[in-house]
């Protein structure tokens, strides 16, 4: 089967499809990645093909994200001013998309799986070349009584929950109203609405394979048919790829230590984020590493080192503790890894996925990245090595995760669908 993957977004939202795309080369289909061109070196590395897309408009958007967070940190009643940046910067995101996603999606494909943010676009340009089309997300998408939205605060069950989740997805429907309506234009076909689109999947059951753990977040009863949660998708990773130097060694040189990194978020003063995680290392009285991520944080003290870009399956396991921005993709390694977390979230589903790690008993808190300071974090740190129970979780959580097989789960689907 020629089977066409089709995800945009941040390092997160690039990487797990890597290892779904390998396992499903492996099982004999005609496999290929269409996502931006910045992430070539990824996909390759894994003997992929790929198809890039110019535009990547999610650079501009995580910085508006990120200071609406901190003006949230200021003051709770952010202006309304903020709010219609935030909501015009996400509807520009959407409208770049427009281009690359129709020239990307392959008319000669037998399948597109497409992500939670390629969907609304995607959708309309496989129907058009009468394709077949599955979601494959990486976030909850249908409404439940189990959990709220993961845009919003988590929430403990209850049947207000659905009418959450219903608002949510009207409010990313109204995102991408005008892409859209655009595509649909640039096609020649009649304008359809993003809510109607919505509801016509919703009502025909279409197939959403959900990529993260069951054990993480059970399937709720009450999903429709065609909804499903198949595992993590792990990344795939290089075999060719070798610690440098200076990380092995330091690695060597004492205990494991703490591991500080914030992937693709841009907090609006990485000088300042670096010297308060200095701070609140020197005042736990630990070892750090700090990944520079997208916000080019750089370190450099007698316990510390910074570095780039490294494989989290190989770090993180020689680590202690994990702080990070509870992204999803980071917040799976670090479960995988089996250590405690402190989560620090700045924006969308950041807060929601934080919130499960200390509801898995794997992190004592989360700490808001407006609300963060170097004794809070350093007390946090403290916490987190000291307890011997976020240990025994952490290690209990990844030896379930050890046991699932996600992306094998999505093939299996698909020799059924054949």
């Amino acid at each position: 089967m020629r089977i066409q993957i089709v995800t945009v977004g941040t390092t997160g939202s690039v990487a797990p499809y890597t290892g779904l795309a390998h396992r499903l080369a492996a099982e004999g289909h005609d496999v290929e990645i269409a996502t931006h061109a910045r992430f070539a070196t990824m996909v390759s590395c894994c003997g992929l093909r790929m198809r890039p897309m110019e535009a990547d408009p999610f650079e501009a958007l995580i910085t508006a994200h990120t200071r609406r967070g901190e003006a949230r940190g200021r003051r709770p009643d952010v202006p309304l001013k903020t709010l219609r940046s935030l909501r015009q910067a996400g509807e520009q995101a959407a409208l770049a998309l427009v281009d690359g996603i129709l020239t990307a999606v392959d008319p000669k494909a037998d399948l597109v799986l497409l992500s939670t943010l390629a969907a609304p676009i995607g959708s309309v340009v496989a129907r058009h070349h009468r394709i077949p089309t599955m979601g494959a997300f990486l976030q909850p998408d249908v409404p439940s009584r189990d959990f709220s939205p993961c845009s919003m605060a988590w929430r403990p069950p209850g049947p207000a929950n659905r009418l959450r989740a219903r608002i949510a997805n009207t409010a990313f429907d109204a995102l991408y109203g005008p892409a859209v309506r655009a595509v649909h234009g640039r096609l020649g076909l009649a304008p359809r609405s993003s809510r109607r689109l919505r509801t016509e999947r919703e009502r025909g059951n279409w197939p959403i394979w959900h990529g993260y753990s069951p054990s993480v977040l059970p399937r709720p009863a009450d999903w429709r048919p065609g909804s499903e949660v198949a595992g993590y998708w792990w990344a795939h990773e290089c075999p060719h790829w070798q610690p440098p130097d200076l990380l092995a060694d330091f690695l060597a040189a004492g205990p494991p230590p703490v591991l500080v990194g914030f992937g693709s978020m841009m907090p609006g003063d990485p000088e300042r984020l670096g010297r308060l995680a200095a701070g609140a290392l020197r005042r736990a009285k630990l070892r750090g590493i700090v990944q520079s991520g997208w916000a080019g944080l750089d370190v450099i003290d007698d316990d510390i080192i910074t570095v780039g870009a490294v494989p989290h399956s190989w770090l993180m396991p020689r680590t202690s503790v994990v702080v990070h921005h509870a992204g999803a993709g980071t917040t799976a390694a670090g479960l995988r890894a089996g250590v405690p977390a402190v989560p620090v979230p700045v924006m969308t589903d950041q807060p929601w996925w934080a919130a499960r790690l200390v509801g898995l008993g794997v992190s004592v808190r989360a700490l808001p990245y407006a609300e963060l300071t170097e004794i809070r974090l350093a007390d946090a740190l403290t916490a987190a090595t000291q307890s011997e129970a976020l240990r025994r979780n952490a290690a209990a959580v990844a030896r379930e995760l050890a046991r699932e097989d996600g992306a094998g789960a999505v093939a299996d689907a698909l020799a059924r669908r054949a």
